[in-house]
């Protein structure tokens, strides 16, 4: 094995050798008040970084999965921003598919980990979520500055993708030093979250590597700040290294390192016509592609894109349970907080919750008192998972694209936490369902601060229990009875946005004295045929709406437009017809809008 490297003593600032401490603290420093062409890697141009394979690709389309959130506070202020920002969410953030960005091995020469950073020849690597907590540093460090950091970030990625074009990434194909360490930067070892997502992942590099050497965590925490679990899953999911896997407190330094490199932020650096803006994916409310170098963006990007680490986690993960039997675990359940592992935000309402859910079958569980195994099995097997905000969600990974994931959040967790679920969701393309509440806290209105609130925990009231439970029995199949077409309405909706259409056509049709004669109900149950592809029963619907209020010319043009597609001719001419007779103008506007309908016999 190589020796380690000495790190300069000019990268290490002046220090007394008499403190070590002291010592330590300086060389786990990060500095970033410099321009970033000194302190960001380049992989295209500095030296020091290369990879072990070629990519197969830099990024790629995969398919999506089922991101919605509802507004069940007691406030109609709150339900208002909470619906705003939903909305606004998905026409603005949300991309038509998920994009898969690769991870790859590569080897690192005259590599320092510092805090969760690695840096080659003294240049910080932008990879991975490490990536984005140093750009995002380096942006609030220099908050005060002469200059905006945004603007500084903008003009070096530009002047990155200038540079680069023509350029390729340094590759070194045969692997030459069999005992080289794998060295991982972990953003600390105690948030299952980080440690799952981040780190563990990294260890799917290995795969096709036929790696030899010992496998390094490196992270900033203290010692006594460290959970079980991180080894536990090691052990689990890597067994294969058992005994060559260490942890170690950063900082570090290796004259030679193996590591995994994340494109996502290296996206922003590549070659112009490389690094391409994903306008086919984005929303078709942004007026542009994305900007990598911008904050905006860069969240916009990382919460619909899924590391290929990631998935290829998931795999090993459903693998290591395939031989085993898991029948004894529960497939509808509530996910608890185990207080002794875990800071404490109760849920004001939680008991009676639990007392609903408890006579649909579902059981309460805490992830803390599984095993690495059980936790897997238990998502791969579920129907339908209910818990608060909270790290449990990484558990997400390993769900069946069937399962539905139910969260209580508040709007706090929805402006600052769901997006960080999305990726998760993305890899298991499973149904994430968010129900956003009130605070557990003596003023519902209140604007938390993290640094000197935190997460404020949730409360649910009764009548949210109410909505949520609804909810949940009518995806299982079981159609509660609603007191009024508003409730009615407001759940077969969200049943329908939650890819359950044929569960809200049950429910609309076991409450047909209300659908009978609400124009509403009528087109939602029109709806609800169209998402299945059900052409002829979506017309029926929209006749049954076109007869509760014959003065409403948009059921008519949606009955011309629904007849033609199931052919049904007759119906075209009188839906045409009686939009000329008694609506002239509004056909007029339509047809010159059409001009193939004036040859509609």
């Amino acid at each position: 094995m190589r020796a380690l490297y000495t790190v300069p003593v000019a990268v290490l600032i002046s220090i007394n050798p008499s403190s070590k401490r002291h010592t330590e603290q300086l060389r786990n420093k990060i500095e970033l008040s410099f321009d970033p062409e000194e302190m960001f890697f380049n992989p295209w141009r500095d030296e020091g970084l290369k990879l072990l394979r070629k990519p197969e690709f830099i990024w790629r389309e995969i398919p999506s999965a089922k991101i919605e959130g509802f507004a069940v506070s007691d406030h109609d202020e709150i339900n208002k921003r909470i619906r705003s920002f939903v909305s606004k969410t998905m026409r603005h953030r949300s991309f038509s598919k998920a994009v898969e960005v690769n991870l790859l091995p590569a080897v690192v020469d005259k590599a320092e980990f510092r805090k969760s950073t690695v840096l080659a020849r003294g240049k910080m690597i932008l990879s991975g979520a490490s990536g984005t907590r140093l750009l995002n540093a380096y942006r609030w460090e220099n908050e005060d500055a002469d200059f905006d950091p945004e603007e500084k970030l903008h003009s070096y990625f530009e002047k990155c993708q200038k540079d680069n074009s023509g350029r390729k990434l340094p590759v070194e194909e045969v692997f030459l030093e069999n005992d080289l360490d794998l060295g991982i930067a972990c953003r600390n070892t105690f948030n299952f979250f980080h440690f799952i997502v981040e780190s563990l992942s990294q260890l799917t590099i290995l795969d096709d590597v036929g790696f030899q050497g010992n496998i390094m965590f490196h992270y900033p925490n203290s010692e006594e700040k460290r959970r079980p679990f991180a080894e536990s899953f090691v052990a689990a999911l890597f067994p294969e290294y058992a005994g060559r896997v260490f942890f170690q407190r950063a900082p570090k330094a290796y004259d030679l390192v193996m590591t995994a490199f994340d494109f996502n932020i290296a996206l922003g650096q590549a070659p112009d016509g490389d690094a391409q803006l994903f306008e086919s994916l984005t929303p078709q409310a942004r007026e542009s592609g994305l900007d990598l170098s911008g904050m905006e963006d860069q969240q916009i990007f990382e919460m619909n894109s899924v590391s290929s680490g990631l998935l290829a986690l998931r795999r090993r993960a459903l693998k290591a349970i395939e031989s085993q039997d898991f029948s004894y675990l529960p497939k509808r359940f509530f996910v608890g907080r185990d207080n002794q592992s875990s800071r404490r935000r109760p849920m004001d309402g939680e008991e009676g919750l639990l007392d609903h859910l408890t006579r649909f079958g579902f059981a309460h569980v805490d992830f803390e008192k599984l095993s690495p195994l059980e936790q897997i099995a238990i998502m791969a097997q579920a129907e339908v998972m209910v818990s608060v905000h909270g790290a449990g969600f990484t558990n997400m990974l390993f769900a069946n694209p069937d399962a539905f994931v139910i969260e209580l959040g508040t709007v706090q967790t929805a402006r600052y936490r769901w997006k960080e679920f999305w990726p998760l969701a993305h890899a298991a393309q499973c149904n994430y369902l968010t129900f956003f509440a009130d605070y557990n806290d003596d003023d519902p209105f209140i604007e938390p601060k993290f640094e000197e609130h935190g997460i404020l925990p949730v409360r649910l009231s009764e009548k949210a229990i109410a909505q949520v439970v609804s909810f949940i029995v009518t995806i299982l199949g079981e159609t509660p009875l609603m007191p009024n077409s508003k409730f009615l309405s407001q759940l077969a909706r969200r049943v329908l946005r939650a890819g359950k259409a044929e569960n809200a056509i049950a429910l609309l049709q076991a409450h047909q004295d209300m659908v009978k004669g609400d124009v509403p109900l009528c087109l939602l149950l029109a709806d609800c045929h169209k998402e299945l592809g059900e052409t002829k029963s979506e017309l029926v619907a929209l006749n049954a709406a076109y007869a509760a209020d014959p003065q409403r010319w948009q059921t008519l043009i949606r009955i011309f437009w629904c007849a033609s597609n199931c052919e049904r001719p007759q119906v075209v001419r009188w839906a045409l017809s009686t939009l000329e007779r008694d609506f002239p103008d509004r056909h007029k506007a339509f047809v010159a809008n059409h001009d193939w309908i004036r040859f509609v016999a």
